[in-house]
Formats: C-alpha cells, sequence, structure tokens
C-alpha cells in the first residue's frame, strides 16, 4: 500500500501531465540561465504579466554572460514595468557571481545555487529541480498555500519557526522519481486550483488529501497573521522641458524605484512654487493621478515647465543646480532607459 506521500505525490504528478500547464516558454528548457529568469520574474508578478517581458529580455540578454556584462542601466530599462526593481539589481549581481566565480555556469545544486544573489531557498531549489532533477523541495507561495491546505497546517507562517516547520514537512512529501513534474504540479495547482479566493476543490486532484477541506475551513490557510501596512505618499512631480529634452534624476539605490530615472519630487506645491518663483519659461499643470504599489498609494501631481529656447546656458545650469543631480534626455532616451512605469506612460502620452 502506498503511503500518503506517494499517494499525494502520484496525484499531483499525474495531473499535472493532463491538466497543467506545458506551453509557457521556460517550461521548454532545462537552461538553468532561462528558469532562473522566469522564477525572478515570477516572484510577486502574474505569469500574464511575465510572458510580455520574458522573451523580450532574452532577445536584449540571451545568456548569463551578456547579462553580466551589461550595465545596470541597460537592466532596468529592460526590466521597466515589471515592478520591485531590487530584483532587477539582484539578477544583475547574480549573474556577474555566476561569470566571476563559476565560469558563467551555474551550479547544479540547490545549496550552492541558494549562496548567490538574489536566489532564496525557493528559487534554488526550483532551478535545482527542474534542470538538474535534484530531489528538493520549493515553497514559493503557490506552494506554501496548497501544502499548508492539504495538510491543515495552522501555523502562523510569519514566525520563522513555523516555516521551517512548513519546509520540513515538504520535504517529507518529496516523491522518489519524477521531481520535475511533481514540482511544476503544485506551481500549477496553486496558481490554477487552490487559489487564495474560491478555490476550486471540486477540481483538486488533492482533495481527498486535503485536511482543511474535511473541516470546511480552506480559506482561514495559510495562516499569517503579519500583514503589510499601507502608506500613502504626495508629491510634486517636476517634468522640466528645455528645447528637445528633459532632466531626469536618478533615485538612490534603496526604496521605491531604486536605480531608476525618474522626474525630480517636491513635498508640496508650495515648495515647488518657492523654489520656481525666479525661473524662466511657464509651468503646466498636468493630470494628477494615484499610483498604487503593493505597500504605498502615491499621489503625483506634475507639473510640465517649459524653458524658453532662448534661455541662456548659465540660467539653464542655475535652475538645475537646486534639483537633484540627473542629466538631460531626450524623449526617446528616456523612454529607452529605466524609468518606472508611470513615468513612461505619461512620457508616451505627450
Amino acid at each position: 500500500m502506498k503511503s500518503r506521500a506517494e499517494s499525494f505525490s502520484a496525484r499531483v504528478v499525474e495531473w499535472q501531465r493532463i491538466h497543467g500547464r506545458h506551453s509557457l516558454p521556460w517550461q521548454q528548457t532545462r537552461d538553468p540561465y532561462r528558469v532562473w529568469l522566469s522564477e525572478i520574474m515570477l516572484q510577486q508578478t502574474q505569469v500574464s504579466t511575465v510572458l510580455g517581458y520574458y522573451n523580450l529580455f532574452l532577445q536584449r540578454f540571451p545568456d548569463v554572460t551578456s547579462l553580466a556584462a551589461a550595465s545596470i542601466d541597460d537592466v532596468f530599462a529592460m526590466w521597466s514595468g515589471l515592478g520591485y526593481y531590487s530584483r532587477a539589481r539582484n539578477l544583475h549581481k547574480c549573474a556577474q557571481a555566476v561569470v566571476s566565480e563559476h565560469g558563467g555556469s551555474f551550479p547544479s545544486s540547490s545549496t550552492q545555487l541558494a549562496e548567490l544573489p538574489g536566489i532564496g531557498r525557493s528559487t534554488a531549489a526550483a532551478v535545482a529541480a527542474f534542470c538538474f532533477g535534484e530531489r528538493v523541495a520549493i515553497l514559493d507561495g503557490n506552494v506554501k498555500r496548497v501544502l499548508s491546505r492539504v495538510l491543515a497546517f495552522d501555523g502562523d507562517l510569519a514566525s520563522a519557526a513555523n516555516e521551517r516547520e512548513l519546509w520540513a514537512h515538504a520535504t517529507r512529501l518529496l516523491p522518489d522519481e519524477g521531481i520535475e513534474a511533481y514540482t511544476q504540479g503544485l506551481m500549477d495547482l496553486g496558481a490554477t486550483v487552490c487559489v487564495t479566493r474560491s478555490p476550486h476543490c471540486l477540481l483538486c486532484p488533492v482533495r481527498v488529501d486535503c485536511e482543511a477541506l474535511k473541516s470546511a475551513d480552506v480559506e482561514s490557510f495559510p495562516v499569517k497573521t503579519r500583514k503589510l501596512k499601507r502608506g500613502r505618499r504626495e508629491h510634486v512631480w517636476l517634468w522640466l522641458q528645455w528645447r528637445d529634452r528633459l532632466w531626469l534624476s536618478q533615485r538612490p539605490d534603496k526604496g521605491v524605484w531604486s536605480g531608476l530615472w525618474s522626474l525630480p519630487e517636491f513635498e508640496s506645491g508650495e515648495a515647488f512654487d518657492a523654489l520656481a518663483v525666479q525661473w524662466p519659461g511657464e509651468g503646466e499643470a498636468l493630470d494628477s493621478f494615484t499610483h498604487v504599489l503593493t505597500h504605498l498609494d502615491w499621489r503625483l501631481h506634475p507639473i510640465r515647465w517649459t524653458l524658453p529656447e532662448k534661455t541662456a546656458a548659465s540660467k539653464v545650469d542655475a535652475v538645475i543646480a537646486a534639483l537633484p543631480g540627473g542629466r538631460w534626455f531626450t524623449l526617446a532616451e528616456a523612454l529607452a532607459a529605466g524609468v518606472p512605469a508611470p513615468l513612461r506612460k505619461l512620457l508616451s502620452a505627450r
């Protein structure tokens, strides 16, 4: 008689073979570079969004060597719109580490992969399982949801100790063979059947094993009490135009949109007016909008200030001296650079 773990894994593998996803571009390869790239892009981002970026990114950076050799600005430019830009920075650092420390070849074990910049335990396990067949558990958001419901695991996953316990359960459920299909099957179950709200339990291949379903309390799992507090922020956004160029400043390495090129910000309209009172030219208030981030609602009030074409360079220098450091971009250069998605949308509409 099969053990519970054997029965569970067999159901997942069989379901994945018939009903799982098979046509995603990163499923057609065992190249660790391409699998790793997909895993990083899929963190906190839906598959439908990633599909619009994945192939374009590979066209620009077809292998880890080309990515490592690129400038961070080029990487940001290709990542612009995907959000969570620290992922792009870590992606670049990781590529450089693979080239400098591993001769351009990704390590084949999850333990070694997890030592690389920006690769956590679950991502390392996914690459090792898909590309090298290592029998190792993953525990991304989808898999946490599936396993916590199947096991009715009520430990608060905000606690590191409870998460380690769930890792141990995940490892005990691993099949002896077919790790690739099993891993993909768990991901697919979490993404398409065992979803956060209104899960499709009647379609689930492991419903007979699901302790949460037996208690009719599926949506109570996983348990995680620590919730992100949303904040609010409001700024004036300055689009400074002179001739055919606009002024962009590079954002700090930490914080929202770290490292991207963006418009200078002011705490209020009064703060901007006080600075611009002696500027030549005139300003135009554009439509305000709210940019929604995971942890923040950011209200932005763009003002387009156009300096007269004949303004002396010395006067232009005096204007930008009061702004955060940056440089002039043509519109085409700005749209080709690493800029935040709302700025790209603003510039494209003008």
